[in-house]
């Protein structure tokens, strides 16, 4: 299977490990993918800060290690200014030079911090960090509206104030289907938003959790899609239909003028990889490109 070859640019997306096995499965995703040459790696955080160590050993060690541009996650609500001022420190001596802002997840309420304490979102978040260093900024989008979300206008307007905040890029939500990406990328416009909209890409490794994580973000299901993996009786069968699927979502978008795609990963490697060489990029061309 081998889709139109258009360029673009990557990035992925890893989690920091919680235990051994999970490390082994970070770093071996960074290895193979790092054969792709991507433009930048982001590490996410968990909610709460719950990952705050090993995200921000993550962030050190891709920047060292490889010298590959690491981007930090960072989300707001529910914690101290002063602890997230704190991370977003740790993430620039640790090399990164991007963060990813995010209003993230509200925490159990016997851990919630006082509103007043607390930024209220990305648009305060990255008010504040811009003051003290020179991140460049990445927010979410969505294509389909965040289910907290008033109406779709209202969605497109907020995604409007981060990046009159300072953002220099959006990531969107994952999706299903290309059209919904490119309607919003035309709301978009519309709206007199000029800055980049990149789209996140899911290579599916098991469609019953894909479909239950998309019912929680809002994500429409096309039915056709569901009742296909419903006849993916075996893994190999699986594999080879998200890799259809992915590669011809990504096809779709670079033949309408899209330049950038990032991947959840979910720390596998394999179906970003095999994808990501079915739309020409590939390991070879990252040996040309340093030999030029």
């Amino acid at each position: 299977m081998t889709a139109s070859v258009n360029p673009f640019n990557l990035s992925i997306e890893v989690f920091p490990p919680r235990d051994l096995v999970a490390s082994f499965n970070l770093w071996s995703t960074i290895e193979t993918l790092q054969a792709l040459d991507p433009d930048f790696v982001s590490v996410t955080y968990g909610a709460g800060g719950s990952t705050k160590q090993n995200t921000t050993q993550a962030v050190e060690a891709i920047s060292h290690k490889y010298g590959t541009p690491v981007a930090g996650h960072l989300t707001c609500v529910g914690a101290p200014r002063d602890h997230v001022l704190s991370v977003a420190q740790d993430f620039w001596h640790k090399g990164a030079r991007k963060l990813v802002a995010l209003r993230g997840d509200i925490p159990d309420a016997e851990n919630i911090v006082p509103a007043s304490h607390s930024f209220r979102d990305p648009i305060e978040l990255i008010t504040a960090i811009r003051r003290l260093y020179d991140f460049e900024f990445y927010v979410a989008a969505y294509p389909t509206p965040h289910p907290k979300a008033k109406s779709v206008a209202a969605d497109i307007e907020f995604l409007k104030a981060k990046f009159d905040a300072g953002a220099t890029a959006a990531i969107t939500q994952f999706f299903f289907e290309a059209e919904d990406f490119l309607r919003f990328r035309d709301r978009c416009v519309k709206a007199g938003i000029t800055q980049k909209i990149i789209p996140g890409i899911l290579p599916i490794e098991n469609w019953e959790k894909t479909k239950l994580f998309a019912s929680r973000c809002g994500v429409p299901v096309p039915e056709e899609l569901d009742a296909t993996f419903g006849k993916a009786q075996d893994r190999e069968t699986h594999d080879l239909l998200s890799t259809a699927v992915a590669t011809e979502l990504c096809d779709s978008l670079l033949c309408e003028g899209v330049e950038d795609l990032h991947f959840y990963t979910l720390n596998r490697a394999s179906l970003t990889l095999t994808v990501c060489r079915a739309l020409g990029r590939t390991p070879e061309l990252r040996e040309l490109k340093a030999a030029s």
